[in-house]
């Protein structure tokens, strides 16, 4: 915004202001100041650099002692929360999970289907579909994330088998004829019959393309990077190990620079040594995605619950399937995935904060809106205290607890 501009600020427009640790991409200002008016940025910098317009008609919203200003987190990969399983969509479970994550600092999100009957996935499209259609009041859904049902039968994790198909073109034609760009992310196993075809299908429609529940060799996932496939789900879990011999799916998704990563960073999924690794070999390429993989039980009590049509146990905030013990998806929110980068894998503020939130912009197509904070884009915020614990959310200029009180 020019200063003619500013100058033209009427003096009943409102400009809401944070003042503290303002995180950019590539730096942290210590004292930096970041300012909106309606849904958009008009200003993040130093104070020196702030139009003196912008001090007289603005605002300074309350930050805790030593906050810090994050852009909002980008989760995308995530099943449900609070109770609700975004296999059973609709108005109220969709307003459920938004409202609930959105609370934890997730600001956008894919909504992620589960392995199931085509009819069934059906209805989560159409239901998603709907919901988008109007204004949306947390969490923004930026469209579906398909994890499945082109998976290996070897690998179903808390998946159920007896649902999982060979990939199928025809399928993916129709919904996205019915439903034009809701789609955003298809997880399959790249080694199945009619995979190549399908992935090079999906890059043509500009949809992402990730390997997960796969039995994959290396050379196997390298043919299919070769055909699109370019990002990896939950990356370690549910994928052929590495070995020195046999690198695997876990081996190419490490040394290929071609491909992205997802990560559960709960301590529990990953060990934060491997995280470490992977992130190493990552975040240099802004190729580290932090998840969630929550489920249902996600801010819940332990208990007994279901992801997609499966039962699951959950003690000590650990989800397993009550047959098998497999793990199942888990309960982890995004600002708590955040914490432990830093805190536990050693990852500097700036470089967490673009896993969870730039990177995944960026693989959304959405980095020119939202993602980091720069004038014109979004004015989707989260507010830390000293221990990294939300304190504040905005999503497009709006703080979500006016809308949970």
């Amino acid at each position: 915004m020019s200063t003619d501009d500013t100058q033209q600020l009427a003096a009943s427009d409102k400009i809401s202001m944070l003042q503290g640790k303002l995180v950019l991409p590539d730096r942290v200002i210590a004292d930096g100041i970041l300012a909106w008016r309606d849904e958009k940025i008009i200003y993040a910098g130093s104070p020196e650099g702030l139009p003196d317009s912008f001090r007289r008609q603005g605002q300074f919203l309350p930050v805790p002692e030593h906050g810090m200003i994050v852009p909002g987190f980008i989760d995308i990969h995530v099943h449900g929360g609070n109770g609700e399983d975004f296999m059973d969509a609709g108005q109220e479970v969709l307003d459920t999970i938004t409202a609930f994550h959105c609370t934890q600092g997730t600001t956008a999100m894919l909504a992620t289907s589960m392995t199931a009957p085509k009819d069934r996935l059906d209805q989560v499209l159409y239901e998603v579909h709907k919901y988008r259609s109007e204004t949306m009041p947390f969490a923004q859904l930026e469209g579906v994330h398909l994890e499945g049902p082109f998976f290996s039968p070897k690998w179903p994790g808390a998946q159920n088998p007896e649902h999982i198909v060979l990939p199928n073109v025809s399928w993916l034609e129709e919904w996205e004829q019915q439903y034009p760009g809701l789609i955003r992310q298809v997880t399959l196993a790249p080694e199945r019959e009619g995979a190549l075809e399908l992935i090079a299908w999906l890059r043509s429609q500009r949809i992402t393309v990730a390997l997960g529940h796969t039995d994959a060799s290396y050379d196997e996932v390298q043919r299919a990077v070769e055909a699109g496939l370019h990002h990896a789900v939950h990356t370690f879990n549910a994928m052929t190990p590495l070995h020195h011999r046999l690198p695997g799916a876990a081996g190419a998704v490490l040394s290929d620079p071609r491909i992205s990563a997802e990560v559960i960073a709960d301590g529990i999924h990953v060990h934060p040594a491997a995280i470490s690794i992977l992130a190493q070999l990552k975040q240099p390429l802004d190729q580290l995605v932090l998840i969630t993989d929550a489920m249902s039980a996600a801010g819940l009590e332990d208990g007994e619950y279901a992801i997609g049509d499966l039962p699951v146990i959950v003690e000590h905030g650990v989800a397993r399937l009550k047959d098998g013990g497999a793990l199942a998806g888990s309960t982890l929110t995004m600002v708590r995935g955040f914490r432990y980068l830093v805190q536990e894998v050693g990852l500097s503020v700036t470089a967490a904060s673009r896993a969870a939130s730039l990177t995944p912009a960026r693989l959304l197509g959405i980095d020119h809106r939202t993602g980091s904070f720069a004038q014109g884009k979004q004015a989707d915020i989260v507010l830390l205290n000293e221990g990294l614990d939300v304190a504040g959310v905005w999503v497009k200029g709006r703080r979500i607890a006016e809308s949970l009180n």
